[in-house]
């Protein structure tokens, strides 16, 4: 049997003058590596038809990006127009989580996805959480070589009993960190997963999902099979991907899936 499709949103960029959808290899590479699925690269821009690519998924991973969510889609005013935005994938990451909830596909949000899930389903992120009183500068020194941007940063206290100490077998482990905004409300429906030391929601799960739903706020995704935690956690998704596959291939929820006109 081929492989599952997990469903991969692009961003939109602007390279030389041309606008680009683009993703990090290394996303793409950890979904082969790691999950044993197949990536499947969606764009974002314009009017996307990104729909009719869920008759084709098993899973879906929004992944971190320069990239900020608008602050109108959480009630805020933009703090600081010199940061990236992108609205465009705004536009189908935000109904695409509620989507993913509706139809149970196996969804797996990091950095930026992590920010996602939270804003489509009712919370609100600190815009530059460095300075929010009592909070930590969570953001990396971009002059610095991506294996120090992308190296360990501080530990988060894993909850007990939650899916993501079922999935690494640990209550404390030490993650990257790479983000500037993050969690301020959480939303209705999701539950935290892990904290990190000044109190910044690190994980999440959505309780309404009927399979496996992980957001994290760090970065399991570089360099993954050197790390035993990065690992399990994409290990986890894809054998959810393989079990959400095996029920469309024998019609479970074939009847439930948006059909393409």
């Amino acid at each position: 049997m081929t492989p599952p499709y997990v469903m991969i949103p692009c961003d939109n960029r602007v390279i030389g003058g041309h606008l680009y959808y683009a993703l990090g290899r290394k996303y793409a590479d950890a979904v082969r590596v790691a999950s044993d699925c197949l990536p499947l690269l969606v764009p974002t821009g314009g009017a996307s038809e990104f729909r009719p690519y869920l008759e084709l998924a098993d899973g879906i991973l929004l992944t971190g990006s320069p990239a900020n969510v608008h602050p109108s889609h959480f009630g805020q005013e933009l703090r600081d127009p010199a940061l990236p935005l992108d609205e465009e994938r705004d536009s189908v990451t935000l109904p695409l989580v509620r989507l993913a909830i509706e139809h149970g596909i196996p969804l797996l949000a990091i950095c930026r996805g992590l920010q996602e899930v939270n804003v489509a389903m009712g919370g609100s992120l600190h815009q530059a959480i460095h300075e929010v009183p009592g909070k930590r500068d969570h953001r990396e020194n971009l002059s610095a070589a991506p294996e120090k941007q992308y190296g360990p940063a501080h530990d988060v206290e894993i909850v007990a009993g939650s899916l993501l100490e079922q999935i690494v077998g640990e209550r404390r482990i030490t993650v990257n960190s790479l983000h500037g905004q993050g969690i301020d409300s959480l939303a209705p429906g999701l539950t935290a997963e892990a904290i990190a030391p000044d109190h910044v929601i690190e994980a999440v799960r959505v309780g309404a999902h009927p399979g496996f739903s992980l957001g994290v706020q760090w970065h399991p995704e570089w360099k993954v099979l050197e790390n035993p935690v990065s690992v399990r956690i994409f290990r986890a998704f894809g054998e959810a991907c393989r079990v959400y596959r095996l029920g469309r291939s024998r019609g479970a929820q074939s009847s439930t899936l948006p059909r393409a006109a």
